[in-house]
C-alpha cells in the first residue's frame, strides 16, 4: 500500500530529509510502497508501546530513573529508537537487530498509522495524543543541548538567547523568578526570549521572568514550549485526518484493520485454554467475591439479583466464564439454573439461548471458538444502556455510583480517592488495576493488566489459587503457538482480511444474543 500526499519535489535523500535527525514533530506523512503484513506490524508494535507509556506514567513518576529504564527496555524490545544520540552514518545493521535507521522509519510510519485508527473519535484523539505527548517529552529530556537547539531551529522555533549583557542585568530578576536557576547557573546557560503567548503555562505558574511581553526561559524549560507546539500541531492533523477517513474506509483492506487497532487487544489469547472443566459451578460465588474483576462482578451480582442478562451482559460474562475454564455443559446447567428461577422457563430456555450458548463455545454455526472479551472492547464497544450491567464499571459508571460500589466492596477511603483520579484522567484500566492492588494487599503488580481473564489469572496466583489451575491457566500462550504452527501449513489470508472475517463472525455472534 502507499500513503498519499502532495509535496513537492525535492532533490534530497528521503533518508537524510525523513530520519537523518533523532527527533521530529512528524511533519511529513511517509511515502512508500509497504505490505499490510508490515503496516500491521507496526501499528501493533508502536500501540504496545504506547499503553507501556500510559502505564509507567500512572504507577512511576515521569522521567524519574526507573521510568526511563523500563521505557527505554521496552523501545528497545520493540525495536523502536531508544538512544537518540545515534548517528544513521555510523549505526549500521548487525545481527543483534535493525539498525537506527530502520528504527527511525519504523517511529515514523507508525505513528501515522495510529493517526488514522486514534483520530476516529473524542476518547480516542485524547488518549492518543496524551501517549504521544508523554513518549516526545521522555525522548526530548534524552537529547543533549546541542541537539535540542538544533531541533528547535529545524521545526522553526526561532527563539533567540539573550545576550551576556542583557543577562547580566536581569541577573537577579531571572534568579527569583526561576526556582531551577540559581546565582551560580545563570552564567552558565541560556535564557530564550519568548513570547508570552508561547509560554502561558509557564507564566501561570509564575516559573518564568516576564518583561515587556516576553518571558525569559531557562534551557532546561524550554521543553515545555516545545510540547505545547507539538500538542498543537498534532490536534491539527487529528482532526484533519479524521475529514480523510471516508477515502481510506473505502479500502475494504484498511477498514477493519484501523477499526481493529482502536480496540486492540495485544496479548495473551484466552479463547484457547486447556483448564475446561476444571472450575465447579460450586465455586463461582466464591471466585466473584475473590478474584472476578469489577465488570465481571458486578454482572454476575446482577445475574443472581435479577435471574437474567440482557445479550451484552450475557456475551462479556459468558465468554469470560468460558475463559476462566467453564465447560459448555457447565455453561448451560449455569445460564439454566440462573434464567428459570427468573421469568424464563425450561422449555423457553432451550429454544431461545440454548443454542447461543452452543454458538460460544464453537458448536454451531462456522464452530468458531470466541474469543473472551478484553479490556479495550469493553471499554469501547458497545456502551451500556438503561437495564444493561455489562461495560467497564470505570468507564461506564456514574463516578458517585462507582463510589458506593467500591465502599460496598470494602475499598479503603484513600483507595477510592485513588481510583477515581485515575478514572478522571481517563487511565480505566490503570484503575482496574489499581482496584487489583487494594483487593489483594499489593502495592506493586508486574503485570500491565488488559484483559478481564488475565486479572483472574493474576489474582488467582496471589491468593495462591489450586496450583494445577494456575499452571493450566498459564497455558493459552503455549497453545496459541502451536496452533499458529499448525495454521502455518495452510494458505494464509492478508491481516485485513482476517480482521474482517473476525468481525463478521462476532457480528454473527451478536444476533444469537439480541432477544432481551
Amino acid at each position: 500500500m502507499q500513503f498519499g500526499g502532495r509535496r513537492r519535489k525535492l532533490n534530497i535523500n528521503p533518508q537524510t530529509e525523513l530520519y537523518g535527525h533523532a527527533l521530529q514533530f512528524y511533519v511529513q506523512p511517509p511515502l512508500e510502497n509497504m505490505s499490510l503484513s508490515e503496516f500491521e506490524t507496526f501499528a501493533v508494535d508502536r500501540l504496545k508501546l504506547l499503553k507501556t507509556v500510559e502505564t509507567l506514567g500512572v504507577s512511576h513518576v515521569k522521567l524519574s530513573e526507573q521510568y526511563s529504564k523500563k521505557l527505554v527496555s521496552e523501545s528497545k524490545a520493540l525495536s523502536f529508537p531508544h538512544r537518540l544520540d545515534n548517528n544513521l552514518q555510523d549505526d549500521k545493521r548487525t545481527l543483534s537487530g535493525p539498525s537506527e535507521y530502520e528504527k527511525r522509519r519504523k517511529d515514523h510510519i507508525s505513528h501515522f498509522i495510529l493517526r488514522l485508527a486514534y483520530c476516529q473519535t473524542e476518547d480516542l484523539r485524547r488518549w492518543f495524543i496524551q501517549q504521544e505527548i508523554d513518549l516526545f517529552r521522555f525522548r526530548f529530556s534524552t537529547l543533549t543541548s546541542q541537539q535540542k537547539l538544533e531541533f528547535l531551529h529545524r521545526n522553526n522555533l526561532q527563539y533567540d538567547t539573550i545576550s551576556t549583557e542583557e543577562k547580566k542585568s536581569l541577573h537577579d530578576k531571572l534568579i527569583n523568578s526561576s526556582y531551577s536557576v540559581s546565582g551560580i547557573t545563570v552564567e552558565d546557560q541560556d535564557f530564550y526570549k519568548v513570547p508570552f503567548q508561547d509560554a502561558l503555562d509557564l507564566l501561570r505558574t509564575r516559573k518564568v521572568y516576564l518583561k515587556a511581553g516576553y518571558v525569559y526561559i531557562p534551557h532546561q524549560d524550554i521543553v515545555t514550549i516545545v510540547l505545547n507546539d507539538f500538542r498543537t500541531r498534532l490536534s491539527k492533523a487529528l482532526a484533519l485526518t479524521a475529514r480523510s477517513l471516508p477515502a481510506v474506509h473505502s479500502d475494504e483492506r484498511l477498514q477493519p484493520l484501523l477499526n481493529h487497532l482502536s480496540h486492540a487487544y495485544v496479548g495473551q489469547d484466552y479463547s484457547i485454554q486447556k483448564n475446561v472443566g476444571k472450575i465447579s459451578l460450586e465455586q463461582i460465588d466464591s471466585l466473584a467475591g475473590k478474584s472476578f474483576p469489577l465488570c465481571m462482578r458486578q454482572l454476575h451480582q446482577a445475574l443472581r439479583e435479577n435471574h437474567h442478562l440482557r445479550h451484552g451482559g450475557r456475551m462479556q460474562y459468558g465468554l469470560f466464564l468460558k475463559g476462566i475454564g467453564l465447560s459448555l455443559e457447565q455453561a448451560l446447567q449455569f445460564w439454566r439454573s440462573e434464567f428459570i428461577r427468573g421469568k424464563v422457563d425450561a422449555d423457553k430456555f432451550d429454544k431461545a439461548y440454548a443454542y447461543s450458548i452452543r454458538h460460544m463455545f464453537g458448536k454451531e454455526g462456522k464452530r468458531t471458538d470466541y474469543t473472551p472479551y478484553s479490556c479495550m472492547k469493553v471499554i469501547l464497544s458497545n456502551p451500556p444502556s438503561q437495564g444493561d450491567h455489562h461495560g467497564c464499571p470505570f468507564r461506564h459508571s456514574d463516578p458517585e455510583l462507582l463510589k458506593q460500589k467500591l465502599q460496598f466492596y470494602k475499598v479503603s477511603p484513600s483507595g477510592i480517592s485513588q481510583i477515581l483520579e485515575l478514572v478522571k484522567g481517563m487511565h480505566y484500566q490503570v484503575a482496574c488495576q489499581k482496584y487489583f492492588e487494594l483487593t489483594h494487599n499489593t502495592e506493586d503488580t508486574n503485570f500491565s493488566l488488559s484483559h478481564p481473564n488475565q486479572y483472574f489469572i493474576e489474582s488467582q496466583k496471589v491468593l495462591g489459587g489450586a496450583k494445577e489451575i494456575k499452571r493450566d491457566l498459564e497455558a493459552p500462550q503455549r497453545s496459541q503457538e502451536n496452533a499458529a504452527s499448525r495454521t502455518s501449513n495452510t494458505a494464509r489470508e492478508p491481516p485485513a482480511s482476517t480482521s474482517k472475517g473476525l468481525g463478521e463472525s462476532m457480528e454473527e455472534l451478536d444476533s444469537f444474543f439480541q432477544d432481551e
